[in-house]
């Protein structure tokens, strides 16, 4: 069982910058993948960026961040970052981090097995 706690959510201004963090309870071995989807209020969750854990650091993107958002992460602090830049209006919603058993990344919800509770990012014009 791993649990994630994620950190880092707040308001911000059209244009600003946050960092969010995705700490697991546990070290997780090389074989997992980690993600990060978002639900905005009556919309359903959509996959946001995932990265494995494996020696590649393969990582994948939805189109609606690339170029803006980055995910990391810190295998010795057993956490994953989302950087995200260029906030815009649309990229308010509850931000979850997710683990998933296996290397390969995945955009997938039901590709997951472990969630965190979500930290809420809102993004004002």
């Amino acid at each position: 069982q791993v649990q994630l706690v994620e950190s880092g959510g707040g308001l911000v201004q059209a244009g600003d910058s946050l960092r969010l963090s995705c700490a697991a309870s546990r070290r997780p071995v090389s074989t997992y993948a980690m993600g990060w989807f978002r639900q905005a209020p009556g919309k359903e969750r959509e996959f946001v960026a995932a990265i494995t854990l494996s020696w590649s650091g393969d990582t994948a993107y939805a189109d609606s961040v690339k170029g803006r958002f980055t995910i990391s992460r810190d295998n010795a602090k057993n956490t994953v970052y989302l950087q995200m830049n260029s906030l815009k209006p649309e990229d308010t919603a509850v931000y979850y981090c997710a683990a998933k058993l296996g290397r390969v990344v995945s955009a997938t919800v039901m590709g997951y097995n472990y969630w965190g509770q979500g930290t809420q990012v809102t993004v004002s014009s």
